[in-house]
């Protein structure tokens, strides 16, 4: 079913300034597909869009054959926790919590941190810092840290996994292990992954790239 958007457009502000223009594509599941274009191109607000964390302002997104807006509350509550992973440029971990105790957070919401512990112990070894597990983010560098909100955004084994410029804060070494985590992760898990990035050389990495121009896709 996968994600198909249908003539969206977003404008912000008041007056309204536009952002996005009239953009039409769709999405395979387990496909990965880079948003790219220079910074203020519109491709994190596409993102915030097709992922559910914001509505557009004209047109309709389906998500696995359901439309985001006609949602409820709860829907979307459920829609996002079980569904849908998010990486974003900064770890945003909690400063007094564990790196295990990080990754199982998603899990609290639906009491399945005992049922997903050893998963969540599975990924930190996949991602080599299961060693690591018991440190706070304070005691892990920059490419470890991102490397647990990873593996937390993955603790549910979502179909989806979003991820707007999680290699921005990383140096090359880092930035490439996260990158072949996250290609890794769509190969073996046949998770759908959409991935906002300025690096041509990691949107290459996708199998293909929906790039913005002044939020219109060329």
């Amino acid at each position: 079913m996968g994600i198909v958007a249908k003539k969206i457009g977003k404008t912000i502000g008041d007056p309204p300034t536009r952002v996005l223009t009239d953009l039409s594509f769709e999405i395979q599941d387990s496909e990965f597909v880079a948003l790219t274009g220079r910074s203020g191109s519109g491709k994190s607000t596409l993102l915030y869009l097709i992922s559910s964390l914001d509505n557009p302002t004209e047109g309709k997104i389906e998500i696995s054959g359901k439309d985001i807006a006609m949602m409820d509350s709860e829907e979307l509550h459920i829609f996002r926790n079980q569904k849908v992973g998010f990486v974003f440029q900064f770890h945003y971990l909690i400063a007094e919590l564990s790196s295990l105790e990080n990754v199982l957070m998603p899990t609290l919401k639906f009491n399945q941190a005992v049922k997903r512990r050893e998963y969540a112990e599975y990924l930190l070894e996949q991602f080599g810092i299961k060693d690591k597990s018991h440190r706070l983010p304070r005691q892990l560098s920059g490419g470890e840290q991102q490397r647990v909100a990873i593996a937390r955004a993955l603790v549910m084994e979502p179909q989806y996994l979003f991820a707007d410029e999680p290699t921005g804060s990383l140096d090359t070494i880092n930035g490439d292990t996260v990158m072949k985590i996250i290609a890794d992760v769509n190969e073996k898990n046949k998770t759908t992954i959409i991935l906002v990035t300025h690096d041509p050389d990691f949107a290459k990495q996708a199998h293909r790239q929906i790039m913005l121009v002044d939020g219109k896709i060329v």
